[in-house]
């Protein structure tokens, strides 16, 4: 039975990407609104449903290492699986709109949901803050896409918006959400159960399982519409979603929860500040030829990969995790960060010799 759920929640959520980016490639277009846009509101949330689904649910259970292990995991899982995956297969071209505000403010966004964290909960005036700071995000959104002058160029001559294609688009974005959904439901719900009966962690089980469950439909919708050659929806979608999952899942977990949702000791002191160096490393990468490169994907993969095997080894208490941390620690994050540095100095000494470009 198990083996049958994961081959339909897969199936379903192929399929639902598929009609998510093309109903909302063409909705964008309709609705006069650019394909980031498209990405970072209607598709990037819609992809986050299961977060929101998983993390509410876990607050109103009172476990609030898997609501709060949910949107880390998926934010971290986001950023260096799904972009790295995407960027491996079809370099990724950035927008200037995300090197300019949407990525500054996921960064933001990551600092300030750990500095809240801090007393080891999110309380619900936290999470007031966090859904009112999300519905001005989107208002924001909504009205700079609006003022893009690009807008008028998508309803020219015979390609003006009729009731048949804004109903038959609406139906594709609403078809597909609702298979990524149930894929995703189907997909989590089986690896929680086998994680369970190894017994690993909650938090654990937030951070892995559940956050790569419940991303993979950001997972294949990033990577369809990367390949479809709509890859402003690609990138914004995963931003989009960070965003979400920070604010919006966060934030309304937080609001239904009874006095809020617990964090883990673990999590504010280890994994909320290895989501915020990930986002942070974001900005960088985003603005050194607005293009993410194979190579660039290939390290953020390979960072994943460490990443989930510090928590593998976390969780089982095996011996290599002295050295793996050490590792880590000594020599694989020091040079990630001078790369980094280095790419961030070329960038802009190349910008002060060409300020045109």
């Amino acid at each position: 039975m198990g083996v049958v759920s994961f081959v339909a929640g897969l199936a379903f959520l192929l399929l639902g990407a598929e009609a998510l980016v093309r109903g909302a490639s063409r909705l964008a277009a309709l609705l006069g609104l650019s394909p980031l846009i498209i990405g970072l509101t209607v598709v990037a949330f819609g992809t986050s449903a299961p977060e929101l689904a998983v993390s509410v649910d876990a607050a109103l259970s009172g476990q609030g290492g898997i609501a709060v292990g949910n949107v880390v995991g998926s934010n971290i899982v986001n950023v260096l699986f799904i972009l790295g995956l995407a960027a491996l297969i079809v370099p990724l071209t950035v927008d200037r709109q995300l090197i300019r505000l949407d990525v500054p403010l996921m960064i933001a966004l990551s600092a300030l949901v750990w500095l809240l964290s801090l007393d080891t909960r999110i309380g619900r005036t936290d999470g007031l803050l966090l859904v009112a700071g999300l519905l001005a995000y989107v208002g924001f959104l909504i009205w700079q896409g609006r003022r893009e002058p690009e807008q008028d160029e998508a309803l020219r001559g015979d390609e003006r918006p009729t009731q048949r294609h804004w109903l038959w688009d609406a139906v594709w974005v609403a078809g597909g959400l609702a298979l990524l959904v149930l894929g995703s439901r189907w997909l989590v719900g089986s690896a929680v159960s086998f994680a369970q009966q190894l017994g690993v962690s909650e938090a654990v089980i937030g951070l892995t399982v559940v956050a790569a469950g419940t991303s993979m439909p950001e997972v294949v919708t990033s990577i369809v519409a990367a390949v479809r050659g709509q890859r402003d929806i690609a990138v914004g979608n995963v931003v989009g979603s960070n965003v979400f999952n920070l604010m919006g899942v966060l934030g309304v977990a937080s609001l239904v929860g009874p006095g809020g949702i617990g964090v883990p000791a673990s999590v504010v002191n280890f994994d909320l500040p290895v989501m915020g160096v990930v986002a942070f490393s974001c900005l960088p990468i985003f603005f050194t030829g607005g293009v993410i490169s194979r190579a660039e994907g290939a390290l953020f993969l390979a960072y994943y990969v460490g990443y989930t095997l510090y928590l593998i080894l976390d969780a089982t208490g095996h011996d290599a995790l002295p050295q793996f941390s050490a590792a880590l620690a000594s020599f694989a994050l020091p040079l990630t960060l001078l790369t980094l540095l280095l790419l961030a100095t070329r960038e802009a000494r190349r910008r002060t010799s060409n300020p045109a470009s």
